[in-house]
């Protein structure tokens, strides 16, 4: 069974004081202890600059102050080169940010891979999530060479290998082993859909401590998912957030679903935004309710908001979906978490 934290003091902690210690477990990041004390969690993501100025980052993850628990540095998304997703993490983790590194199997092996961690963890970084990658015929550099030496099932149980064996894979000890809260993710839309929970599963034996989804917008479909992995115990063993998305118009809908892969949005979505006077506004409203349907559904322990050059509209929609019931994630205004 999943551990909670019941005191709220442990919750309270400024960025940069030690952290409190949980029982038999080596991260204690303040992203994972709010999960371990059983609150609604909301993560959200930035996308990297294309720049080497550190001022771009803070400026897009100011955005984010007050309404998020973690904020993911995205990993080369869509095979688009960017400032990388460690740089952004050790920024982040500097301003007193709880973000999550995200580490893509496409672009490095297993040597830099390890070394990256490492890295991650000696500059205060302690939730990674494990990624395939976008393959890069998708991007702007198409004639660069995938790695895949790992897929994200063989990443994740590597992480697990430094942190709980303190050793490399090739079997050579750690003089410190990282401390890390391991995720993964999940598409539960995709065919064969009926397999998800089955990959969930093999996700979670591996190591991964948290999911994050692909785009929720048929509630259906993620009940249904929702119901086996509660049936098969999975979400005893792993915190899952959802992901959600504000879609600005139905247009840009019917183009995400052509052309974004493992994106599903059904045609009620579709008619929805076409038949609104105000498609934007209508966009959070879809993307408000889906997420307060979440916050009902068994198992889901938070929401991964995805506002690609929306991120405006993020703290607008966690503000009036009501997921925090009042609790005021970290921000530099409140320096605490409450």
């Amino acid at each position: 069974m999943i551990e909670e934290i019941q005191d709220a003091e442990t919750l309270g902690t400024n960025p940069g004081d030690p952290l409190p210690q949980l029982p038999g477990h080596v991260s204690h990041g303040r992203f994972e202890r709010v999960l371990r004390a059983g609150h609604f969690a909301v993560t959200t993501e930035i996308a990297p600059p294309d720049s080497a100025d550190p001022d771009e980052v803070l400026t897009r993850a100011s955005l984010f102050d007050g309404y998020v628990d973690a904020i993911n540095a995205t990993d080369g998304s869509g095979a688009h080169c960017h400032m990388s997703s460690l740089a952004v993490c050790a920024i982040l983790t500097r301003a007193g940010y709880s973000p999550i590194l995200q580490i893509s199997c496409r672009d490095r092996n297993r040597i830099a891979i390890q070394g990256d961690t490492l890295g991650a963890a000696a500059l205060g970084v302690c939730n990674a999530l494990c990624l395939s990658g976008d393959d890069v015929g998708a991007g702007d550099h198409p004639e660069a060479k995938p790695v895949f030496d790992f897929d994200s099932v063989s990443l994740t149980r590597t992480l697990r290998v430094l942190r709980d064996e303190s050793r490399f894979l090739s079997g050579r000890k750690l003089d410190l082993a990282p401390k890390l809260f391991i995720g993964s993710s999940i598409n539960p839309f995709v065919p064969p859909i009926a397999n998800r929970a089955d990959q969930l599963a093999k996700k979670i034996e591996a190591g991964a401590e948290y999911i994050q989804s692909q785009y929720c917008f048929d509630m259906d479909v993620l009940k249904d998912f929702m119901s086996k992995a509660v049936d098969m115990g999975l979400t005893e063993k792993a915190y899952i957030l959802i992901g959600v998305g504000v879609l600005p118009s139905a247009r840009t809908a019917k183009w995400m679903r052509a052309n974004v892969p493992g994106v599903h949005i059904p045609d009620n979505i579709i008619k929805r935004l076409e038949g609104a006077d105000k498609p934007l506004r209508e966009g959070r409203n879809i993307c408000v309710e889906i997420m307060q349907q979440l916050k009902e559904t068994a198992g889901v322990s938070g929401v991964h908001v995805m506002a690609y050059r929306q991120e405006k509209w993020v703290k607008d929609v966690v503000k009036r979906s009501g997921v925090l019931d009042g609790r005021v994630p970290w921000s530099p205004e409140t320096e605490e978490l409450n």
